[in-house]
């Protein structure tokens, strides 16, 4: 079929920012589809509210809108752009439930707007349980006995037609999010309840249990003619029981007959015709028991999802890319396949290798929650490795994770087992050292023996996959090697000796850039986004970029941005087989975060070149000592600090430094194990939780209360330094910068306090020797200028500053490390026009139960959004949308602060009454606001009796919370409050700079939406004004 003509225009929803459930697949596979509509010549209307990717980057579309993922924007978009279609499967869950609304609102129909891909039947079948259930028997194929609650009342009859165990699973959320496993009564009641309220429409399957079954996905995609192909199918090692995303994946699967893989084949198939997913990709998933053969059908994700990723980086085939063709009339057979070049899309990948995908986890940023694995997914990111073997596969998966913690192994490990967690592999490994049988850990596990018998020989002698064999280099294919690749993607594999090494390159020399590895808090897809800059800028330049990563889910794993992929895990032994292969002109470690910064001093050592900032002068701005002199040399003031190499040490000069303090071990990267304390005790309970390792520094600077912060990003050629970006910090310095809400330009700083900051910039990058990206964090106290930290590296805001601005920082950075001089780039002194742009976090507390809202040094946000208005309200208002803080227009405000906040509290307390919102407070709080004639009620804290604030929170009485606690007493009451916000879903705000933004925030909203603009034309104007 030829492709359609009758479409000009088409609108894609991304998937919003990254959170758990939903994360950097989606960059990935919208990059991938945006590309192939603008080479088919369709003008393209992106719309996503997260700055971090590069989908977002002004080239991937004609126009592009960074806005809130919210009906509303969606809809003055739509009117402004007038689409003739809507491409909703590549955006996740959020964009499908954003396409299955505005189909339902009429939205769609009033403009004239098509849904191609899935239309709304297609996506109603599969996402609506009930729908989907229905559609699964009409079709013969079983699921699992279950009922359809929308209600508590309706759910407990499910108790007694099934039994317990029971699995929970809410409609139209990602992640498995609200659901989970509920094998007691008083589970079933509060997982059902979470449930519902996670629901959009309050909706909720209760599954029988089938714990224990294998767990199988298969990757289908179909054409416009009927054609299917099966693109990979993954097998789970964990059993039935963990969402598959916390789960450790293989592809292909390994333990079924093929008698057994080619039934779920045909049922996979029967599915996506069922459903009616007439063009693209599907993920179905499918329970099978290994004692009967039984198969029950799971669910079936009709777009494409977190698994596509990793199946298409699997095969190379790619699934994204072919399902936007697929969507705009291609059939399988018309669309070639870009690795071979010589075969077509429908013929299905045949891989002659192991992958594995490894979750990575982050519990230790949320002390005190439920680390236990279940349906509802926790991991903030994953890691693939590609071997010859599972053995290889599965050892190179392991080192790639980058624990931050290393697993512990006390107790029974056997018993332990029995309930899955994040340790649970090294746990298993660890047993079998110990001496446990494959039939024992089969009894605490339920995994297949096949994988249990691998595991147990890696596990008593880790070098087997490899011993005796060479390392050599192979290319995936997609055809196991029936044609020859003609993209070069590859992985080490370890083969007999004399067995050949793939890789093929050219004349022109090359330049290697290390990723930033697997997603975690601290070092997400702000990094990837600059590698994937750098390997533009590095092919723009003439030379061969050759990139190396571990993360499935990234644009810099896609095959096609560089001339070379290695998929390999980043260590250093692992990046040095790949420059012994590649000999490369030089290596960048500057974008990728701490992963290769970590690796910086052993690639200089093994005299690999590296460019840009020398590896001494990272370490000169990470050594507060250092740091410290170089700054009194060049006239900067930094707050008082000492540095400890023990304890004992540290509570020693402590006291000298002055409280409260700042403490942190050395290298940390998002505000890892970084904390406030207020004395010499809290210190000494600090030491005492953290443990830093013996002879490391720890770092102890006097913490600035109250204080403006104020983040840098700028870049030096040796020579020149030029200022991409200032922004200010909405809430006060103490909160880490990954977490704070930030403005661009600065909202409230004087034009000689902005001066300051530049020559202060300016200054120590040229002192440090800077050569590329650097941060530079500083703190406002009245009118002086502290210097808090310089980062000679990218940062995380990188991304945010190149999209308000229009200058693409990353790109500029490479160019300086590739010998470029700024003055020859014609940089605008003050780039950015005059809209403002505001950078929010996006926060996982509804991920993790018993985890405390509270905002401060250590880094907790998964994810950011990005908020562009014409004024600091209007963006703001835009951010805390984007980010899912839904601002109330009326009600009730609950406000309880610190004794240090109860003068300021009032002007927030005031701007919400003349709003018209009812004041209620605790009575330290509500004494204070009473007194200056706003009316207050006084409500009891925790300890003085019912009715108290989390009575008014539960019963829905309460609308926003602002509470502002501080010290390192155990905050019972706060901990209370937030953690009953957020079960809630209520607003909870933990600064007061917060809060008063918020309420101007909402004093913005009133007057009406604010215009949409794309980033085209913001970068157009200049400096005209925007939203006026």
């Amino acid at each position: 079929m030829p492709r359609r003509d009758d479409l000009q225009k088409i609108l894609v929803i991304g998937s919003g920012p990254i959170v758990i459930g939903q994360a950097a697949e989606f960059d990935y596979s919208g990059a991938q589809a945006c590309k192939v509509l603008l080479e088919e010549g369709y003008e393209v209307v992106l719309v996503n509210s997260n700055p971090a990717t590069i989908m977002t980057d002004p080239e991937f579309a004609t126009a592009t809108y960074v806005e809130p993922l919210l009906p509303g924007p969606l809809t003055q978009i739509i009117e402004q752009e007038r689409p003739d279609a809507l491409l909703p499967t590549l955006g996740g869950q959020t964009a499908l439930n954003l396409a299955k609304t505005l189909s339902e609102d009429g939205t769609l129909e009033r403009y004239g707007v098509e849904l191609i891909g899935a239309n709304y039947d297609a996506i109603n079948r599969a996402e609506d349980r009930e729908l989907f259930d229905a559609t699964m028997q009409a079709a013969g194929l079983r699921t699992a006995r279950n009922t359809i609650a929308t209600s508590l009342e309706e759910a407990r009859s499910a108790i007694a037609d099934f039994g317990l165990p029971l699995i929970v699973r809410p409609a139209f959320t990602l992640g498995g999010r609200g659901g989970g496993i509920a094998r007691t009564e008083e589970e079933f009641e509060r997982i059902v309840a979470g449930g519902l309220a996670a629901s959009p429409i309050g909706q909720v399957l209760i599954d029988e249990s089938v714990l224990g079954w294998g767990e199988f996905e298969l990757e289908v995609m179909r054409d416009a003619a009927d054609n299917v192909v099966i693109v990979c199918s993954i097998e789970n090692i964990d059993p039935m029981g963990v969402h598959t995303g916390d789960s450790v994946t293989v592809a292909p699967q390994q333990t079924l007959t093929d008698r057994q893989f080619q039934k779920l084949r045909d049922q996979a198939i029967a599915v996506i015709r069922a459903v009616g997913v007439e063009t693209g990709g599907s993920n179905v998933q499918f329970a099978v028991n290994p004692a009967t053969d039984e198969i029950v059908v799971i669910e079936m994700n009709p777009r494409v999802s977190r698994s596509s990723a990793l199946a298409s980086k699997a095969t190379g085939f790619p699934i994204a890319k072919i399902a936007a063709r697929l969507a705009v009339g291609y059939l399988l057979d018309e669309i070639d396949n870009d690795i071979t070049l010589r075969t077509p899309a429908s013929f299905e990948p045949a891989i002659d290798y192991v992958v594995v995908k490894c979750p990575r986890f982050a519990f230790e940023k949320f002390p005190g929650v439920d680390a236990r694995l279940s349906t509802h997914m926790k991991s903030v990111g994953e890691v693939m490795a590609i071997g010859r073997t599972f053995g290889q596969a599965f050892a190179k998966a392991l080192r790639s994770r980058e624990l931050d913690e290393q697993p512990k192994f006390d107790g029974d490990l056997l018993e332990r087992l029995r309930t899955p967690s994040a340790d649970r592999f090294d746990v298993l490994l660890e047993a079998f050292r110990r001496g446990a049988s494959v039939d024992e850990a089969h009894a605490s596990t339920s995994i297949d023996p096949w994988y249990l018998r691998q595991l147990r020989e890696l596990a008593l002698d880790p070098e087997a996959p490899f011993a005796g064999r060479d390392r050599t280099y192979k290319a995936v294919d997609t055809c196991a090697a029936e044609f020859e690749a003609e993209t070069p993607y590859y992985y080490s594999a370890w083969e007999r000796s004399g067995a050949v090494t793939e890789v093929v390159r050219g004349d022109k020399p090359s330049v290697m850039i290390l990723g930033s590895g697997p997603n975690r808090i601290g070092q997400g897809i702000e990094f990837d986004y600059c590698c994937v800059h750098a390997a533009m800028t590095v092919r723009e330049s003439g030379r061969d970029a050759v990139m190396v990563n571990c993360n499935p889910e990234t644009v810099s794993t896609d095959y096609d941005t560089s001339d070379r992929l290695y998929f390999e895990p980043l260590t250093l032994e692992d990046v040095l087989g790949i420059v012994e292969q590649e000999r490369p002109e030089g290596v960048i470690v500057q974008f990728g975060g701490q992963t290769p910064l970590r690796l910086a001093a052993g690639l200089e050592a093994a005299g690999v070149p590296l460019l840009g900032t020398s590896v001494d002068a990272i370490d000169l701005a990470e050594d507060r000592s250092r740091f410290s002199a170089l700054l009194g040399e060049i006239g900067c003031s930094a707050p008082p600090y000492a540095t400890a190499h023990s304890d004992a040490e540290a509570l020693e000069v402590a006291p000298g430094v002055g409280f409260p303090l700042l403490v942190r071990p050395s290298y940390v990267l998002g505000g890892r194990s970084m904390e406030i304390v207020y004395s010499v005790d809290g210190l000494a309970d600090y030491l005492r939780r953290v443990q830093p390792p013996a002879g490391e520094a720890i770092f102890l600077d006097r913490f600035l209360e109250n204080a403006t912060e104020v983040d840098v990003d700028a870049i030096c050629d040796g020579t020149d330094v030029w200022v991409g970006g200032i922004m200010q910090h909405v809430e006060e310095a103490g909160i880490h910068s990954g977490d704070s809400a930030c403005v661009l330009p600065p909202h409230s700083l004087d034009a000689g306090t902005l001066e300051e900051i530049r020559r202060h910039t300016r200054d120590i990058a040229l002192a440090l020797g800077v050569v590329g990206l650097m941060n530079v964090q500083f703190a406002v106290v009245g009118d002086r200028v502290f210097v808090i930290e310089a980062n000679p590296r990218a940062s995380r805001t990188v991304p945010f500053v190149s999209k308000a601005t229009g200058v693409p920082l990353a790109k500029v950075a490479c160019r300086v490390m590739l010998g470029e001089r700024l003055a020859d780039m014609h940089l605008p002194d003050r780039p950015g026009g005059d809209h403002v742009a505001v950078k929010e976090a996006v926060l996982p507390f509804d991920r993790f139960t018993g985890s405390d809202a509270l905002l401060g040094p250590e880094m907790r946000s998964t994810g950011e959004v990005m908020g562009v208005a014409a004024d600091f309200p209007a963006a703001f208002a835009k951010a805390q949308a984007a980010a899912g803080a839904h601002l109330p227009q009326s009600g009730t405000v609950f406000l309880t602060v610190t004794d240090a906040d109860k003068l300021t509290v009032v002007g927030v307390a005031a701007q919400l009454h003349d709003l018209g919102f009812e004041i209620v407070a605790t009575r330290g709080t509500a004494q204070a606001i009473a007194r200056m004639g706003i009316p207050v009620q006084r409500l009891n804290k925790l300890g003085e009796g019912s009715p108290h604030v989390v009575d008014w929170i539960e019963r829905g009485d309460v609308d926003l919370v602002i509470n502002t606690p501080t010290g390192t007493d155990a905050r019972a009451d706060g901990y209370e409050i937030r953690g009953a916000a957020i079960a809630r879903g209520i607003p909870c705000i933990t600064t007061l700079s917060g809060g008063m933004a918020a309420a101007r925030a909402i004093a913005a909203a009133r007057v009406g939406s604010p215009p949409v603009h794309s980033l085209q034309e913001m970068h157009r104007t200049g400096r005209e004004p925007v939203g006026s």
